[in-house]
């Protein structure tokens, strides 16, 4: 099943930017926004400030897949996100 894209606008510090995702990836970052009590803003900064040697999308896409997957692993699922801040500190 094809799903269109969602261009939203996002900041990454004091960056505005466009960023092109599925919409099941949308809801998924809404979802650890809510849960870890951040702006989408906020990780979205948190996410540039990791090494990647592709795009910024790619990193949102990642950052997402291992959240979800160390919470279905039972680990302490606000660890990727300390770790983001452990790393920008």
């Amino acid at each position: 099943m094809f799903t269109s894209l969602i261009s939203r606008n996002v900041r990454i510090g004091e960056h505005r930017t466009s960023v092109r995702l599925e919409p099941e990836l949308w809801e998924a970052l809404e979802d650890i926004c809510m849960r870890e009590d951040l702006s989408l803003h906020d990780v979205c900064t948190e996410v540039a400030q990791q090494d990647r040697s592709g795009g910024f999308t790619s990193a949102l896409r990642v950052f997402v897949i291992r959240y979800f997957r160390a919470a279905a692993a039972g680990r302490d699922v606000r660890s990727p996100v300390m770790a983001l801040r452990r790393r920008a500190a």
